[in-house]
């Protein structure tokens, strides 16, 4: 019954990619169930020791019980308590994907075949979508009929979220794994060119700048790391930057408009459109917009912008509470509660979060658990460099690492569940890839 169980939650864990497609709330009870049955399978099957062993799952339980911890000190101790108790549930994901669900060759190949035929599927589909558009309205709909309530946004097949290009970035270089891992695809050059520089083009129509940074950063590293795939790293990145280059020049969204105002504000660039009116299509007509801001107004005037004032606010809550921070995802709840923060946040309204995860840990679990956070990478890193498996694995999982955690970027919150998961869902996967030594 047990191994029959563990096989279903093996092929459950292996959809994961496409159940973050329809949202948090199916991804979640997946993990969540699967996390109580880990803790079954390694009880009754008496593999505790053996796991215990592992220095990623010591540090694993450290991490945690910090976060437990500093709850005692916080400024709202249930928000605390109940956020970092089942926290668990992200933590324990690499571990019951390195030790059970994706412990064969057969499951692997089979997650990664998915993978890349999902990816494949959210490139498309926001192409499509953004090149369904139109001066007036922005970008239509999917292929799934999903529209942005954003100009100038893309929401893929998310619905209302605005990710198809972190999704990408996260997931694309697993897709990469499948095709240099197999026998017939791992000398196809342009295959493995083409299928790069998709991404690179779908993070930065997306619009999301951290996306579109950190999968450039990442094949950088590839191309300086990964030896036997160079040529094939360096064609994609040549290739991606005329794609670029030409959508940028060709498509009328870059080109359709006139700046009226530019600042560093959240949606501070105004803008006016041109298109052919309704009633006359003679004559043109004009639409105010206003959009995400030009990033050289954000860096000319940091401190003033939405990113600004979150990250100073969060500095400001860190100096007060050093040790043990205001407590777990009580960032926006400090910020309201106290006017000294809250008149910090001149021109927005308070965060959900301090958007960066380091910055974060800080804030909220105070040095003692950013500093159980940043041993928990260290220990990752070196749990995929001294793994057994092929380096060109090994290379490719760090790259995806630099992805998920480069520190001078927004981010998400890792308390949160699609974030949450998505990101220790690939360490587990880039657990196991360290792991592999030949795989045709």
């Amino acid at each position: 019954m047990i191994h029959q169980t563990e096989k279903i939650y093996s092929y459950l864990f292996l959809l994961i990619p496409f159940f973050l497609i329809t949202g948090p709330a199916i991804p979640d009870i997946i993990i969540s169930t699967g996390g109580i049955f880990g803790i079954l399978y390694i009880i009754f099957l008496n593999k505790y020791k053996k796991i215990l062993q592992f220095n990623i799952l010591r540090i694993t339980i450290l991490f945690w019980i910090s976060l437990i911890f500093i709850s005692f000190f916080a400024y709202n101790k249930t928000i605390s308590f109940q956020d970092s108790i089942i926290f668990i549930r992200f933590l324990l994901i690499p571990i019951f994907i390195y030790f059970i669900f994706f412990n064969n060759n057969k499951n692997l190949d089979l997650f990664l075949l998915f993978n890349f035929i999902i990816v494949i599927f959210v490139c498309l589909d926001t192409l499509y979508q953004f090149f369904n558009y139109s001066s007036e309205n922005g970008f239509g709909e999917d292929l799934l009929g999903f529209k942005s309530n954003w100009y100038g946004r893309l929401t893929g097949p998310f619905g209302d979220e605005l990710i198809p290009g972190s999704y990408v970035s996260k997931f694309g270089l697993l897709g990469y794994v499948f095709l240099i891992s197999k026998k017939r695809f791992s000398s196809n050059i342009f295959m493995q060119s083409s299928y790069l520089s998709l991404i690179l083009l779908v993070t930065y129509v997306s619009g999301e700048r951290m996306a579109f940074a950190t999968f450039s950063l990442a094949l950088a590293f590839l191309f300086i790391f990964l030896n036997v795939n160079r040529k094939s790293i360096l064609i994609s990145i040549i290739f991606g930057i005329i794609l670029i280059f030409s959508v940028v020049k060709l498509h009328p969204f870059y080109n359709d408009f006139k700046v009226i105002e530019s600042t560093e504000h959240h949606q501070g660039l105004k803008i006016e459109k041109n298109f052919k009116c309704k009633e006359n299509k003679q004559e043109k007509c004009t639409k105010i917009i206003e959009v995400q801001p030009n990033f050289i107004e954000v860096i000319k005037n940091f401190n003033t912008s939405a990113y600004g004032e979150i990250y100073l606010l969060s500095i400001k809550m860190f100096t007060d509470n050093p040790i043990t921070g205001i407590g777990i995802n009580n960032y926006k709840y400090l910020c309201n509660l106290k006017n000294s923060y809250k008149n910090l946040m001149i021109n927005y309204n308070c965060a959900s979060h301090p958007h960066n995860i380091y910055i974060q840990w800080l804030t909220e679990g105070g040095l003692i658990t950013f500093l159980f956070f940043i041993l928990y990478l260290y220990y990752l890193i070196k749990f995929i460099i001294f793994n057994n498996g092929e380096r060109k694995y090994k290379v490719i999982s760090l790259a995806i690492i630099l992805i998920m955690f480069w520190p001078v970027m927004s981010t998400g919150s890792l308390i949160k569940n699609w974030y949450g998961i998505s990101t220790f869902f690939i360490i587990g996967i880039c657990m196991i890839l360290s792991n592999f030594r030949k795989y045709n």
